[in-house]
């Protein structure tokens, strides 16, 4: 998948003309991208759109319109546009009360460790956590952490070709599978995957 550049973003008026409209898109986008793992645990798969999308609102809560400062959103955000071969995931721990949270994130500590996805019959590819900087401390684990999950040619080419998929989490607190992922989150996810017939 291209990375942005400046010339991929709207100005910031033209964005608050087009914003309820493309906000709409984005959703609709979604909603074949997000994996609930178990009760308290989301995976949202980015893609171009939904980073665009992200730095779009970044610079209008900010106000951002100089371009060392735009350019300074592209250098964060473009490293969570998967490549191809990889699907890059925000990780979200949900836990709607505040003191069940704060008690949960303790017993989850390391829980960003313990995330994979299977193909099939390949073995399990577990996640490549928090590249960009330690999300956790040495008492708890954080509510959001990035994800990256690297494919092989064999099973970019299975997926591709209808092979099924499974996610989960294996951690002594929270363990939870998705088997198998639906056939409308596996089909968007696989079109992210450069193969015959790619986009």
């Amino acid at each position: 998948m291209q990375k942005l550049n400046v010339a991929d973003l709207l100005p910031l008026e033209q964005y608050a003309r087009q914003r309820n409209d493309l906000r709409t898109r984005v959703l609709e986008h979604k909603k074949n991208r997000r994996l609930a793992i178990g009760p308290n645990v989301t995976w949202c798969f980015e893609d171009r759109l939904t980073i665009q999308y992200q730095i779009q609102e970044m610079l209008r809560v900010e106000r951002i319109f100089e371009p060392e400062g735009i350019t300074s959103e592209l250098d964060a955000y473009n490293p969570l546009i998967p490549d191809g071969r990889n699907w890059k995931v925000t990780f979200l721990v949900e836990f709607p009360n505040e003191d069940e949270r704060r008690t949960r994130l303790v017993a989850l500590k390391g829980i960003e460790d313990h995330c994979w996805i299977q193909v099939q019959d390949f073995a399990r590819v577990p996640a490549i956590a928090d590249e960009d900087m330690e999300r956790s401390n040495d008492d708890k684990t954080a509510a959001v952490h990035f994800l990256r999950f690297e494919l092989s040619d064999a099973m970019i080419g299975a997926l591709r070709s209808g092979a099924r998929l499974a996610a989960g989490i294996s951690h002594l607190a929270y363990s939870h599978a998705v088997e198998p992922v639906a056939e409308a989150v596996r089909l968007a996810l696989s079109s992210d995957l450069e193969g015959t017939g790619s986009k």
